[in-house]
C-alpha cells in the first residue's frame, strides 16, 4: 500500500486560485473562476452541481489530465501546473485512478486482461495473481474470460473498480460512477466502492449528481457556475 507525501496540515493535494476558461466563437467561456481546495489522505469527498457546473472539468485539472487558464494544483509538493503532459503521465502513473460513467473498457480484452494490463504498464511483480485476486474481491472471479460486451453494466462497473484499485492508487477519481447504472445495481456499487476505498485507503474524489453517493462522502463540495457554493460535512 502506497503511502502519500503529506505537508505539515496533511494535505497532498490542492487547487489554488483555480480558473478555467475555454473559447467559445470569438469570446472567453468562464469555466471555473478562483477555486480553492485541499484535500487530505484517505478522505472521502463529493463534488456536486448543476450540468454545466464545472465538476467534469476540476476532476480534469486536480488529476492534471488538463491545465488552468491560471493558478496551481500542487500534489505531494509538486506543482503539476507547471509540468509538461508527459511529466504529469509519469506522476499519475500508480498513484492517481480513474472510474468513469462510460466505464472506459478496452473493447478487445477480456475483464482479466482489462486489470492485468493496467498492472503491466507498472511492472507490477505479481501482476497476475493480483488481477485475479481484485476480480475475485468484486465479484467477477467466475467472468474473468468474458469481454466487455458479455458484461452486464454493473459488471463493467465492477471491473472498472477493480481495474481502478488495483495498482494501489493514493488517488481515485471517479466521475457519475452509477450514472449508466439502475437504481438497484448503482447502489451495490457504491456499496463497493466504499468498502474498497476503506480497505486500501485511498482518497476518493468523485464527480456525482447522485444524492445517496454524495451523501456517502464525508465532504461535499457543491459547485455553481463554476465556482464553490459550499464546502461542508453531510449530516449522517
Amino acid at each position: 500500500m502506497q503511502t502519500p507525501s503529506l505537508d505539515a496540515a496533511g494535505i497532498f493535494l490542492s487547487a489554488n486560485n483555480i480558473n478555467k476558461s475555454l473559447k467559445s466563437g470569438d469570446k472567453d467561456l468562464q469555466v471555473l473562476q478562483t477555486i480553492n481546495l485541499q484535500f487530505s489522505a484517505a478522505s472521502t469527498n463529493a463534488i456536486v452541481g448543476a450540468s454545466g457546473s464545472g465538476k467534469t472539468t476540476l476532476l480534469g485539472l486536480l488529476a492534471g489530465l488538463d491545465l488552468p487558464t491560471s493558478g496551481s494544483i500542487v500534489f505531494e509538493g509538486q506543482d503539476i501546473t507547471r509540468l509538461s503532459e508527459d511529466q504529469r503521465a509519469m506522476i499519475r502513473a500508480g498513484k492517481i485512478a480513474f472510474i468513469f460513467q462510460s466505464f472506459q473498457l478496452l473493447q478487445h480484452l477480456t475483464a482479466y486482461e482489462n486489470v492485468l494490463l493496467s498492472l503491466e504498464i507498472l511492472n507490477h511483480p505479481d501482476a497476475r495473481k493480483v488481477a485475479s485476486s481484485i476480480l475475485a474481491r468484486v465479484g467477477l472471479g467466475e467472468r474473468l474470460h468474458h469481454y466487455p460486451n458479455q458484461l452486464s453494466g454493473g459488471e463493467q462497473q465492477r471491473c472498472a473498480i477493480a481495474r481502478a484499485f488495483a495498482t494501489d492508487p493514493i488517488l481515485l477519481f471517479a466521475d457519475e460512477p452509477t450514472g449508466n447504472l439502475d437504481l438497484k445495481t448503482g447502489k451495490k456499487i457504491i456499496d463497493l466502492l466504499f468498502e474498497l476505498n476503506r480497505e486500501k485507503h485511498t482518497c476518493l474524489v468523485i464527480a456525482t449528481h447522485d444524492a445517496s453517493l454524495a451523501e456517502r462522502c464525508e465532504r461535499m463540495i457543491e459547485l455553481a457556475g463554476g465556482e464553490v457554493l459550499s464546502d461542508s460535512q453531510p449530516m449522517k
